[in-house]
């Protein structure tokens, strides 16, 4: 290895130019006295002092000043690299630890361990989020989150809410905060997904205590979205209680989420108010790429979003349209298996 590769190697370790031109000077040396060591490597003798104590505090070299004049001896290189060994091996721990608690939010998998961190990937998330969030978390937290979750309804997402650790009521300040929002009153964990592939799960004691000494796991795989999602929809959505609903959003309108679709169908059906569905979609059943556009009036809901619900099985999110031709379509979102059409993007306007 020429001097450039050693000297390269060595500003790895933290050491300046001058620094590693001294080094290597007293290795030539072995041990020498200051002034050798100043006119060899062409810097001052109190410049080669005060760079020998750094590389004494390094273990690269002893000064030995209890003789005159002093002089400065290179340490063996296997007791250097033992040293550099060791503090690299000290060092692993304090950086696995901090790479684990400042992973990226897409990460696959990340463990944070503390409510903070927990808190701040989930506003990351939901700023993040173009279509979907769903988010249970107890109500004292919300503020929290609160500014996120408005700038996420401002851009059209859908916002799913579960506030626990309160009694349901018309007073819980969510206004602004949800499309449809639901309370409870016994804790629960907090679980977040943003358009059905990334999210995190914390117990309930992480949220509610800080120094519960419990971890939250955080994930970016889009398989593990959609079990989050059936979880949240079917376990803890049905055991909260209903407290606040938009209003129908203004339309024409396309989503391409169709929970969202789902919806605002069942809010202006409410209203009273007829509508019609453009839906890129297939038959199911059909080929993978065979799209086309399926046109009808919407004529039944089936959704267990807003209370009451009349779904079949909790996940269960549907609308019925019928064509100009009088065929009767039932239109399910992506993975559709029972209705007729899977659609990829709906369109809902006014019927005039």
């Amino acid at each position: 290895m020429d001097d450039s590769s050693l000297a390269d190697l060595l500003s790895q370790f933290g050491l300046s130019d001058k620094e590693i031109d001294t080094y290597l000077t007293l290795l030539d040396h072995g041990e020498a006295k200051a002034s050798t060591v100043a006119d060899d490597a062409g810097v001052s003798k109190r410049y080669v002092y005060s760079i020998s104590e750094k590389l004494e505090e390094r273990g690269f070299v002893t000064v030995d000043d209890h003789v005159v004049p002093t002089t400065i001896r290179a340490n063996p290189p296997e007791e250097v690299i033992d040293t550099l060994s060791r503090n690299l091996d000290e060092m692993e721990p304090a950086l696995a630890d901090r790479y684990t608690r400042t992973a990226p939010a897409d990460a696959r998998f990340e463990v944070v361990k503390s409510r903070v961190t927990v808190l701040k990937r989930a506003a990351e998330l939901i700023a993040n989020a173009d279509e979907e969030v769903t988010l249970s978390i107890p109500h004292d937290r919300l503020p929290e989150l609160a500014d996120e979750l408005r700038a996420a309804l401002d851009r059209g997402v859908l916002v799913l809410l579960v506030v626990s650790g309160v009694e349901p009521g018309p007073d819980l300040g969510l206004d602004g905060l949800a499309s449809v929002a639901r309370a409870w009153s016994q804790p629960m964990p907090t679980m977040l997904t943003a358009d059905r592939q990334s999210g995190l799960v914390a117990p309930t004691e992480m949220i509610t205590r800080s120094n519960a000494g419990k971890e939250a796991i955080a994930f970016g795989q889009q398989q593990l979205g959609p079990i989050l999602v059936g979880s949240f929809l079917g376990n803890y959505w049905p055991m909260a209680e209903e407290v606040y609903a938009a209003e129908p959003t203004a339309l024409p309108a396309t989503y391409r989420d169709f929970r969202h679709a789902v919806l605002e169908a069942e809010l202006h059906r409410r209203a009273g108010t007829p509508i019609r569905a453009r839906v890129r979609g297939r038959l199911v059943g059909g080929e993978e790429e065979s799209f086309e556009e399926f046109v009808g009036r919407v004529t039944d809901v089936r959704q267990g979003l807003l209370a009451p619900g009349n779904n079949s099985f909790p996940v269960e999110n549907s609308f019925d349209i019928e064509t100009e031709e009088g065929v009767h379509l039932a239109v399910g979102g992506l993975g559709a298996f029972v209705e007729d059409v899977e659609a990829s993007e709906v369109t809902l306007e006014l019927i005039e």
